[in-house]
């Protein structure tokens, strides 16, 4: 059975709503962005290539000529921005697409009455984050 709720860092994913929220507020993300980060949030820290995002959230078994993974990670990617977490998905070397490597606790329940911000900040393994 999947959970309801995933917390990655400041965000709690919610599975019901299919959408993202930092507190009270909601990123409102489109179907597919929120697709995109639940899948990344299933293994941190790991690479998931684009033909696995194809057929992860986009339910094909092919890789059609089309841009739609960038253009809906680069959307994702601008909504993160708005709650401080613009680094969140990362590009692979390799290709594809990741979320930094976390400590475990960072993926479980945090109290409610917890800052949203410090629990990132100090749950997020920074030495698995590339420098700018």
């Amino acid at each position: 059975m999947l959970p309801r709720w995933r917390d990655l860092g400041p965000l709690t994913l919610d599975l019901f709503h299919r959408d993202a929220r930092q507190g009270a507020r909601w990123l409102g993300l489109h179907p597919r962005e929120f697709g995109l980060l639940w899948r990344l949030a299933d293994s941190p820290g790991e690479r998931v290539t684009r033909a696995q995002l194809l057929k992860d959230v986009w339910r094909l078994n092919h890789e059609p000529e089309t841009n739609s993974v960038e253009v809906h990670v680069s959307r994702l990617r601008a909504k993160l921005a708005l709650a401080g977490c613009e680094s969140l998905v990362e590009t692979a070397p390799e290709g594809g697409y990741r979320l930094p490597k976390a400590n475990p606790s960072l993926l479980a329940r945090r109290p409610p009455q917890a800052d949203a911000l410090d629990h990132c900040l100090r749950e997020l393994d920074w030495s698995a984050v590339s420098p700018s």
